[in-house]
Parts: C-alpha cells; sequence; structure tokens
C-alpha cells in the first residue's frame, strides 16, 4: 500500500531527477532511505519518568515505538552514568517513513511560527538533511492538554544521494519549503 508521495515519487519526481541530475540508470536516481525523529532529554537524568511522556508523545508522532537511547560514558558535572536513558529517537522506513514525511511537510511545517522555510545549510556534506523542531505540538496528533512540557526534535532525513546539491533537488522535489 504506497502512499500518495511514494507513487509520485516512482512516477515524476524520478525520472524529472534522472533528466535534472544526468544519470542514466533510473535506480542511481537519489531517494530517501530512512527518516530518524530523535529527542535528547538531559533532565531524564534527574526526572526518569519524563522520558515515558516522551516516549508517548514521539509513539503518536510516529506511529511506531521509540527506543531509549542510553549514556556512552559518566559525566559527574552533569550526574550522568555510562548507561542511564537519556533520550529515544525512531526509525522510520517504507510507507511509514513517506506517510510521516508528507505530513511533516504539508501540516507539521506550516504550524511552525513565524514559518518561512526550512535552512538550505543544513546538509551533513554526504547528502543527509537535519531538522529541529522547537515544539512538538506543530503535529496535530499531539494534543496541547495532554502533554507535560514542550519538547524539541530532531528530525534526519537519510538519503543514497552522494552529494549536498542532489539531496537538496530530491527533497525540493518532493515538496520540502527551502528557505532560498
Amino acid at each position: 500500500m504506497a502512499t500518495r508521495l511514494q507513487e509520485q515519487y516512482t512516477k515524476e519526481i524520478a525520472p524529472r531527477l534522472k533528466e535534472q541530475l544526468g544519470y542514466t540508470n533510473l535506480h542511481a536516481v537519489p531517494r530517501m532511505k530512512k527518516i530518524v525523529v530523535s529527542i535528547a532529554m538531559g533532565e531524564a537524568v534527574l526526572t526518569p519518568n519524563s522520558l515515558d511522556r516522551a516516549m508517548g508523545d514521539l509513539d503518536t508522532i510516529t506511529g511506531q515505538k521509540a527506543i531509549s537511547t542510553k549514556a556512552k560514558k559518566s559525566i559527574a558535572t552533569f550526574k550522568l552514568r555510562t548507561g542511564m536513558k537519556i533520550g529515544l529517537k525512531v526509525t522510520l522506513r517504507g510507507d511509514r517513513m513517506y506517510a510521516f514525511f508528507e505530513r511533516l511537510v504539508h501540516i507539521a511545517l506550516p504550524r511552525v511560527r513565524d514559518f518561512r522555510g526550512v535552512s538550505g545549510d543544513s546538509f551533513d556534506g554526504h547528502g543527509n538533511y537535519n531538522l529541529g523542531i522547537k515544539e512538538q505540538i506543530v503535529f496535530p496528533e499531539i494534543q496541547y492538554e495532554t502533554i507535560d512540557k514542550v519538547r524539541g526534535l530532531e528530525v534526519t532525513v537519510v538519503t543514497s544521494a552522494n552529494s549536498d546539491k542532489e539531496a537538496k533537488a530530491l527533497l525540493k522535489e518532493l515538496g520540502m519549503p527551502f528557505r532560498d
């Protein structure tokens, strides 16, 4: 059961990118591999139950169960010990990835206060895009009355592109609203 965006990619966007980027094979055209949505929570060290509430929010936003991330090393200044749970992440692939990307671009990002487009400089040099969202309440699945605290989340879009230029062309075709 392919999403609308997935069908649009295979029928319209991939052939257009093939022409634009000068590829001879359709399978060489850049595509989205996965989307990783994560929340880093420093306050989880002092209040471990805050992770449970954030996990519920992340599960609701992505439609998939989140896993907790653990500290790799101890830092005494922050009262942090190796193995303590300090964050959450969800990796989306396939239909869920396309459905989340569509909701992100068409519903969540336009609900951000003073939104004028996302930065075109947030690529990592290998064709992956990173985006920070300051409030989880921009997603319509989250009810403002039910949250305990406004939290931010990071969204990483991993693509098969070889360069940032190719990745930007792909995301622009998929509907990502870049500022420039």
